[in-house]
């Protein structure tokens, strides 16, 4: 059933990351790179944003065969990017979607435990949601569940 649900999707990738981060560096060669490949690739550059992803955001999440979580020190700091997250963990169970973390210039324990300044990152989220401990914790869950699939890590990539 996964290989006929591939078949029809929009996307080959969709490219989740904490814009200020890696927007002009590490996730921007990637796009490069899977474009040179004829990848079909999906990378949320708008720059304004809503309380909420957008539905157009879910829609690309869902038009994906591969979700690749670029995960940085700011990415914690971000609700939108915590809230795609969720969503393609979604798309991962429902759809089997393949999910593909890439730890850029942060441990995976410290995305794993919220912790180092990936942690520091999160708390300062944490500060701004404290009386929505539901959404806390499906992001911690989240994170979590995301850090202990097998990916790419030690980026330290200038």
């Amino acid at each position: 059933m996964a290989s006929s649900y591939r078949n029809n999707k929009k996307y080959d990738v969709f490219v989740s990351f904490r814009g200020e981060d890696t927007r002009d560096n590490f996730t921007s060669h990637l796009y490069s790179a899977l474009c040179r490949q004829n990848i079909q690739t999906f990378i949320d550059d708008q720059l304004n944003r809503g309380d909420e992803i957008s539905e157009s955001l879910v829609n690309a999440i869902e038009a994906s065969a591969i979700s690749v979580i670029v995960f940085s020190e700011g990415y914690a700091s971000s609700r939108w990017c915590l809230d795609e997250l969720v969503k393609i963990l979604e798309c991962k169970k429902e759809y089997a979607q393949i999910v593909i973390p890439v730890f850029y210039r942060v441990d995976p324990s410290d995305v794993r435990n919220q912790t180092g300044s990936f942690g520091d990152s999160f708390s300062k989220l944490e500060e701004r949601f404290k009386e929505n401990s539901k959404k806390l914790l499906t992001w911690r869950y989240a994170l979590k569940e995301a850090a202990t699939l097998s990916g790419f890590h030690s980026l330290n990539i200038r």
